[in-house]
Order: structure tokens, then sequence, then C-alpha cells
């Protein structure tokens, strides 16, 4: 066992605490960024003057009338910009455009002694616009050959091959939205200037370096003039990554030119239109399988709803493509990925960053090809789990294949899933109108930074005199727990109770060049930062306690506030050890000149990753879990509640059980919102409103609520799961889970299956609304999905779904197969079953 991974006898990590914050958070007394304006006197207020075209040029802006309006003190355009005007990591986001590219985009920001003085400043504003042709959808973009960025191809083996050895293969497209991160707390900054120009900015975000960075390019000043703190976030997930530092830009340059305090918090529904959301895609797919139902070959092409500019679409992307197999070893593999250029916000990271989204990919396709190749959805999955020895698409080892066996069969144990199917199949056959579906779906989700470099953290201890101790590490907390598990891991390393640590906010004047708190990684990089900085304070008080108790330094431990020796020697305590107290040592170790203090590092080993050709080990180790998801479906209306959730999940050794458990709950239930609730829509008429958000505020956009919780919800942590490797043996816990969540689809599509005979396979568009849930039941009772096609019969000349297999259009090009907008749930003719679709046959 590596020393990173080992437990001493008794750790403070691994015990049921709750969140260091909880009572806090339930009295109303933990402050927030925003929070902090009733502290800060004379501050001034930003308001944004947004565009009403989705994209146009800025021919003519007149501030004037702006300036007359009572406490309007200035008006801040890309003249008043002293360094690059651009709050992008690529350059390609104007912090003040000439063009705009989203309806929203704000082309100014007005500053006034009240909020209101500043919304009234930005009415009076006078901008004029040339509209420009504008692409929404992602369809838009494909036809129009607009993309951004980097095209990666992930490639594996003879895919041609693959098919042709195939005994069934199939053709299917498709598309998905995107999901508001809707956190609690919108974006907010506040930025100060001091009497040397030193910048302090409280900034709600997830990765204070970066910030920092991007607000010293704006100003044009050196990183070391600027200071970021994060206090703490009201939600982030993965939208405080790249998103804030534009804000915190404004509000420093407010506050450069003013010399007073400016604060910018967005409304929630600026903070809808303005800012980015997780990316929608657009799949085309086509998958070979065995005569026994296992993979043989998968060629695919994803394509991202980039949005505006690039933010972080391309990681993103990437990490789709390492997750299009999920739990699946695909012998033959080729995936294409793109990224569409829209005009619509920039979308950016969420929870999973891009793996969920690759994940549905794999996951929709097998419960569409699963009826036909006359095999239960389940049996499908399990028997093409990956087994020892085998490798991803991008070359990784899969590490701990064996764990998803164990952590299905555990579920299938756990819930009782045969006794249980068969109560769904009497049930479905005594009720007509009303159908029960039960599905089980597995995760395997890599943690690390695909970016190898991002894999560090850093971490500062100080011990007073008195005894007690004080931490900062790079890590934000956004509610998540990490700081918790950090004093967890600090109390755990020094011995000591957690009454005598306190965790400090994150600052970047403390710990510098910092990785965002993202990619499930905040508790493996800090804790392991943490945990260096205690132990070489622990190996340098070892010393001062060895001298002065007369026995090896390498027979001290420290635990629960004491120093003891394993050393046996005449004047023991009733233990058996000679012993110190922690506070005795400290005063003991600062007369004789020890440091007291130490700063820690940690990077990830064993990482490699070749983006160029789309190989190598980017993830630390995989995350497994299993979820089986039992729902209710109304026959005429499509609307449905969750009966019964119940999962399994594999977080290592727990650092903080009660931590981990509520990320699973929460997000699971985030995961439930994206796929079944949460519908994103914007204008897509062609109308002066053309791609406006429609959706902008809880009224129109469905959120998770306590009604959509499972009446029934089961969560326990796998059991001997220790990770080598990691600290204390655990493993990260904030993005698999939401991918559990796909039980409950699954569970929906069989439910709407249900209403058709024996072995119908629907399309269901993702959201799966009431509204897209009974136009799936509508397909059952009409014959079922026509939008897959096998194109093994079509080759040998059979009828393919009563029709004929020749899908060439008249005109000689290749059948383009007619699908929904699963963003709006609403079918296609051929999802109504009321026109044939082509059938596309393979060459």
């Amino acid at each position: 066992m590596s020393h990173l991974s080992q437990r001493p006898a008794d750790p403070v990590v691994g015990r049921a605490l709750p969140h260091e914050s909880a009572a806090l958070h339930v009295t109303g007394a933990a402050l927030y960024t925003d929070d902090l304006v009733g502290r800060t006197a004379a501050v001034l207020h930003a308001h944004p003057v947004q565009s009403p075209h989705a994209h146009a040029r800025v021919t003519d802006l007149r501030i004037a009338a702006a300036l007359e309006v009572p406490g309007v003190v200035r008006v801040l355009t890309g003249a008043d910009v002293p360094g690059v005007n651009d709050a992008g990591v690529r350059h390609d986001e104007p912090l003040f455009p000439t063009e705009v590219m989203f309806h929203g985009h704000a082309v100014c920001w007005v500053l006034g002694e009240t909020l209101e003085a500043a919304r009234l400043g930005a009415a009076a504003v006078e901008v004029d616009y040339e509209p420009l042709p504008s692409i929404i959808t992602v369809r838009e973009a494909i036809e129009a050959q607009s993309f951004q960025g980097a095209q990666p191809v992930m490639v594996r083996g003879d895919v041609e091959a693959g098919f042709a050895r195939a005994a069934h293969v199939f053709s299917g497209e498709i598309e998905f939205a995107g999901q508001e991160h809707f956190y609690l707390e919108t974006h907010a900054s506040i930025a100060q200037v001091d009497e040397n120009g030193q910048i302090f900015i409280q900034s709600s975000t997830q990765h204070p370096s970066e910030t920092q960075e991007i607000v010293a390019h704006v100003l044009g000043v050196p990183s070391h003039a600027v200071t970021v703190q994060c206090l703490r976030m009201g939600g982030g997930f993965g939208g405080k990554e790249m998103q804030p530092h534009g804000f915190a830009a404004i509000a420093a340059l407010g506050a450069t030119l003013t010399g007073r305090p400016v604060r910018l918090r967005l409304s929630r529904t600026q903070d809808l239109t303005m800012t980015g959301k997780r990316h929608g895609f657009h799949a085309s797919w086509r998958v070979g399988f065995a005569d026994d139902g296992r993979i043989e070959a998968l060629d695919a092409t994803l394509t991202s709803d980039g949005g505006w500019s690039l933010d972080l679409s391309e990681p993103v992307l990437a990490r789709a493509l390492c997750h299009v197999d999920n739990a699946y070893w695909i012998p033959e593999v080729r995936v294409h990925g793109r990224i569409a250029k829209t005009h619509k916000t920039s979308q950016t990271a969420f929870r999973g960053f891009g793996g969920p989204q690759g994940m549905l990919v794999i996951e929709d396709l097998l419960s569409r090809c699963a009826p036909r190749l006359g095999l239960d959805p389940g049996d499908l999955r399990r028997r093409n789990f990956y087994a020892a020895g085998q490798a991803t698409p991008y070359g990784q080892v899969v590490r701990h294949p064996e764990r998803m066996e164990v952590t299905w069969q555990a579920v299938l144990d756990g819930a009782d899933i045969a006794s249980r199917q068969a109560e769904v199949a009497e049930f479905n056959r005594t009720h007509e109108d009303v159908k029960r579906g039960l599905a089980l779906t597995p995760v395997k989700f890599g943690i690390s930074f695909n970016l190898t470099a991002f894999n560090q953290a850093g971490a500062l201890v100080h011990v007073y005199k008195d005894g007690s101790v004080l931490i900062n590490h790079g890590g934000t907390e956004m509610g998540q727990g990490l700081h918790t598990k950090m004093l967890q891991v600090a109390a755990t390393t020094l011995g000591l109770p957690l009454e005598r640590i306190r965790l400090a906010p994150t600052r970047t004047d403390k710990v510098p060049n910092t990785s965002a708190t993202a990619a499930s990684s905040g508790a493996d990089l800090n804790g392991g930062a943490v945990k260096d900085a205690c132990e070489q304070i622990t190996e340098r008080l070892a010393q001062v306690a060895a001298a002065r108790l007369g026995v090896p330094a390498e027979s001290i431990h420290f635990h629960d506030g004491m120093a003891r020796s394993s050393h046996p020697l005449e004047g023991a305590d009733s233990a058996g050890t000679r012993s110190i107290s922690w506070e005795d040592l400290v005063v003991a170790a600062y007369f004789d000149r020890v440091q007291l203090f130490a700063a820690g590092y940690y990077r990830t080993e064993g990482l490699h990753w070749d983006s160029a050709i789309f190989q190598g080990s980017p993830f630390k180790y995989f995350a497994y879990g299993a979820a089986a998801a039992e729902v209710e479906v109304d026959g005429f209306t499509g609307a449905y509640r969750t009966r019964r959730v119940d999962i399994v999940h594999d977080v290592g050794d727990s650092l903080s059980p009660l931590i981990d458990i509520g990320q699973i709950e929460g997000g699971f239930v985030q995961g439930a919102g994206w796929l079944t609730l949460e519908d994103l829509r914007w204008d897509e008429s062609d109308r002066a409103s053309r791609g406006r958000l429609a959706t902008q505020a809880a009224s129109t956009y469905k959120l998770p609520s306590f009604s959509e919780m499972p009446e029934d919800f089961r969560v326990s942590l796998l059991e001997h799961a220790h990770e080598e490797g990691v600290v204390y043996g655990s493993k990260a816990v904030g993005e698999p889970p939401l991918m559990l969540a796909f039980s409950v689809r699954e569970a929906l599509r069989e439910a709407a299956a249900a209403f058709g005979p024996a072995g119908t396979s629907v399309h269901l568009a993702s959201p799966a609304t009431p509204e897209a849930v009974y136009w799936a039941i509508e397909q059952a009772r009409s014959g079922g999905d026509t939008t897959v096609l096998e194109e093994a019969s079509a080759r040998d000349g059979d009828v393919v779904d009563g029709r004929e297999p020749d899908g060439a259009r008249r005109d000689g090009a290749p059948a383009r197969l007619p699908l929904a907008s699963p963003s709006h749930g609403i079918p296609s003719d051929v999802e109504r079953g009321t026109y044939p679709a082509d059938a596309r046959v393979r060459r």
C-alpha cells in the first residue's frame, strides 16, 4: 500500500461528519460574495447594455444620454481598456465587442451609485446595429459547415472489418439539449483598488488563478498586482470555471478607473441570457453486433454546440469522445468530433464535462438496438462490460473492471431486480393506460483533467504557537464539501481533533497557480497537497518530540492531540508509551527555532496524453457506479413519477461518507433534471427575436424539485473499494453520479415501449419531458422506432420495418434519416408513424 493511500488507526477521514458550513447555510449566516457589499463603503454598481440581436455589427455607440441620468458615474467601453480587450483564454471573447455574437451580448457597462441608477443609465445608452445572418441550431451549423476549434478523431482497430464480421448493423441519430447550471448564487464580483494600485477582487469563481490572469491582462498589469479571493460559492457545477473572468475584469476595470469599489452581480435573467450552459450535442452513429449481442464496431460523429466562442468546448468534446464507450468494450472504434459555432451563449463546463454527452450516445443506441437483437437492455449492457486487460479506445488500460460487475450485481441483489421485473410485467399486463418501466445502467468515469498540466495542486499550512492550525489550499468550496474533506485530511495527518483546525478562504496570494476546482479532482489534488504540507510539519515535530522523549524519531506518531512513541522505555505512560501533548510540542519546537509552517504540493503521477493522436492515459483511475430506476407513466399525458431508485457507487475508501452520499444524491437528481425536465429553448424563427433565450426564468425553465425526487431513494457506497495511490484510498465523487440518472431515462423508455407489443423499440427525445414521453408512447402504439435501421437486413434484400430497403433519394443522394428535434420533444412524422422513413443501405 502506498504512503499516500495508507490510513492510520482511528483516522478522522472516513467519519460521517456534516458539511463544515452546514449550520451557516441553514441559518443564513454563511457569507457569499454579494453579501460583502453591505460591508464595503461607497460601492458602485454595474449594469450591462445587452444586444437585442443574435448576430450584428455595432455601428455606433452613444453614451452621452446615460451620463445625464442621475446617479450614473461612468460608462465603460472598449476605449477604457488599458490592456487586452478580451476575457477568454483563447483570445476569442472581446470584453467590449464591436460584433455581437448572441442575443443578450453586453456591448458596454454602466456604473451607478445604485443598481437602479445603473439600470436606467444602461437603458439610456444608444446603440446602432447592423443585423447579420445568424446560426442558432446545431443542424443549421452542420448544414452551413460552421465549426470552430479542433476536430479530433479517436480510432482503434479496423472499423470496416468489424462491420464486415458483425451479424447485425444498425444506424441512427440522436440530438439532445444542453442544461442551465441554475446555481442559487448568480455570478458576482466585487473589486477594490488600494493606495498602491493593487487590485483585490472577491469573486464567485471556481478558478481564482485564471480569474487573476484574465483581469491582469485586461488591465495590462502583472499577475502579482491582482489578488482574487473566493469565500464560497452558492453552487458552481462548472458554470463558474471560465465564465466569471470577464465579470471580474469589468468590476476591476471600473474600480481602477473610478477609484471606488465596484460590484457586479447578475440578475437571474441576466445570468441565464449571458452565460454558457452544458453543450447540446448531435450524434450520428453506426454500430455492429455479433449474434450474441457483443459490440463488434462503432462509427460515430459527435457535434457539440459550442456557441459563439471556444471557451472550454475543445476539452469538453475530448472528454465526450473519451467516454463514448462508458463501461463497454468496443474492439473497433472510429469517432469523429467537431464543435459547431452558433450565435448563442458560449457553452462551457458543466458537471461531467462532456462525459455525460458521450455516454448518452452509447446508452441510447444500446436501448434502441436491444429489442431488435431480442435481448433485454440490461443483459445487452452487462455482456459488453470491460474485462481485465482490456483498454479504452484511446489506449488506457481499464483498472479494476471487476468493480463494474460487482457494483452491477450489488444493485441486482440489493434492489431485488428479478422479482420486481416480474411485478412490473404483471402490472403492465393488467393496466392498459398506465405502464411501469424498470431499467439498470452503469457508469465508468475517468478522473483527472485531460490536460496533464492541470493535475497539480498546492497548500499552505500554518501552526501557531498555541497549537491551532490554519489551512489554505487551492480548491474552492461551492457546497460540495471539499473544505470538509480537507479539514478531515489535515486532522488525520496531524493527529489532531477537528476543532483545532481552521480553513481559510481560497486566495491567489496564499496558494498561486492553482487549477480549477473541477474534473472531480478537487479532493484528490488538494488533499494530496494538504497531506504533504502536514507531513512536512509532523516530520519536523517528530524530531523535536524524539529529542524530548529520548526515543528514535521514526517511533513517533501523532494521534488525538498527542505525540507518542511506540518505543517502549522506562517512564512510559499507562499505555506503555512516552508522550507529549501537541501544544507543549509546538511551544518546544518554536523555542528550538523549528519551522511551524509548510507549503505542500501534489502532482498526479502516471498521466500522459497526446491530443494530436488522441491516445494516452489521461485518467488516474475510473469511478464506477450502477443505478436501477423504476418509473410509472400515464398513457394519456406522458406524465410520470419515479417510484424507486437504487444506487451503488464506488468512492473508494470514502474521506467523508455523509458528504459523498449527498453528492451522489444531488448528482443523480441534477442528471435526472438534464435528461427529463430541463428544456432550453431558443427562438429559432426568422423574427427580430431570433436567437433569444425563451426560457429565462424558473417559471419557464423547469428544475427538479421535491416532487421529482424518487419516492424511495436508496444509496449505498461500494464496500472494499480502496484505491491505491490516491489520498487515503479515496475516489472522486463530484461528477460520476450525475450519469447514474441514465437509469431514469431508460426506465421511461421501457415504460413507453410497454404501450406497444413485446419487443418494441422506441426513440425517446432528450430531455424526456412528459410531452416527449407521450410521443414515444405514440411510437410504441404505431409500431415503434423507425429511425434506427438494420443495415444487415437491407444488405440482404429483406424488407426493413415494412419498407423496401432501397433508401436512396430520387436525386441519387443518400437518404437522411428524419429525426425530431429532441430539445423540443416534438416528433417528426416518422416518429408519429404517419409516413414511412427512408432506409439507409450499407454500401
